[in-house]
């Protein structure tokens, strides 16, 4: 499936993709912040462990997502102003 630009896609699919992703940015965020506890849980208990990568790798999602979700709520700005 080739992955589309927001400036080729129509507003019905804009604002179904803004939806999507924002629930997507959000659910990341929280499975971060509990990843995070828990890794300074295990941490604290255990000492150093490799799982502190993973949290810091869905971060990187994070911020693809924002970025996408920026440029999406960019071009529904500039059509609903036209």
């Amino acid at each position: 499936m080739k992955v589309r630009k927001p400036s080729e896609m129509t507003i019905e699919e804009l604002l179904k993709n803004e939806k999507l992703i924002t629930i997507l940015l959000y659910t990341l965020i929280t499975f971060t912040v509990i990843f995070i506890f828990l890794v300074a849980f295990l941490i604290l208990k255990k000492g150093f462990t490799p799982l502190i990568v993973m949290p810091l790798s869905m971060v990187t999602f994070i911020i693809i997502s924002s970025s996408s979700l920026k440029k999406i709520r960019k071009e529904i700005a500039l059509r609903s102003n036209k």
